[in-house]
């Protein structure tokens, strides 16, 4: 889905990436490790850790709250799973949330568990794909201008260009299909290098991007 984590070529809107500082720590407050803690777990319980419905509960984190600080943005994205699969009535964190600021209010009513499931070719998500690949190193390809209403691992900045096929990958099961449980549909993966001057402005600074994308992305470029 299109929505604010998606920031790829958009230094209008969020500016310049900072360089990496080797010294800084994984965690800058202690609550930052407990909600890492909480949100693994709170992905295993709800969706047998299914990193593609993790990745779609982030994205759906309100912009607003998204933006506020990383982690908390990842115990946004853990409530959100455990409302979806009824393991958690909506409503129970802000319940909480008031009860120890000192407020009398009512717990809701526990919700039905409903955990969604899926069948699986295996663990991670690696897979073996019969067909032969549809495209080869060299190809010129074009990727789709489909806007995806939920989730996906094809960025805005990259619909409908053209870039070429630089390596095959191996096959992976799909995001879009397996983050909302309706089947892993595995593709074959492509390494697709594409210059920055098509994807952005012509004044943009002179590089090669490559991004890796899957099958059902892409089509012959004409």
């Amino acid at each position: 889905m299109d929505g604010v984590h998606d920031m790829g070529g958009r230094p209008e809107h969020f500016g310049p990436l900072k360089p990496l500082d080797p010294a800084e720590k994984p965690f800058g407050e202690p609550w930052e490790g407990r909600a890492f803690a909480v949100t693994l777990l709170a992905n295993r319980a709800a969706t047998a850790s299914n990193l593609h419905a993790f990745r779609h509960a982030l994205e759906r984190v309100p912009e607003k709250e998204y933006l506020a600080d990383y982690y908390g943005r990842w115990l946004g994205s853990a409530e959100i799973l455990l409302v979806e699969s009824g393991l958690l009535a909506p409503g129970a964190v802000e319940a909480r949330a008031r009860k120890l600021r000192g407020e009398a209010v009512e717990d809701p009513a526990d919700p039905e568990p409903n955990k969604p499931t899926m069948e699986s070719g295996g663990g991670g998500n690696l897979r073996s794909v019969e067909a032969a690949p549809a495209f080869a190193v060299g190809d010129r390809v074009t990727t789709s201008s489909d806007a995806a209403s939920g989730h996906t691992r094809l960025p805005g900045y990259v619909r409908a260009k053209v870039g070429t096929v630089t390596a095959l990958r191996p096959a992976q099961v799909l995001p879009d299909t397996a983050a909302h449980f309706i089947g892993e549909n595995p593709q074959h993966v492509y390494s697709v290098t594409y210059d920055a001057h098509d994807l952005w402005r012509a004044d943009s600074e002179p590089f090669s991007l490559t991004i890796d994308l899957y099958e059902n992305y892409l089509e012959r470029a004409q």
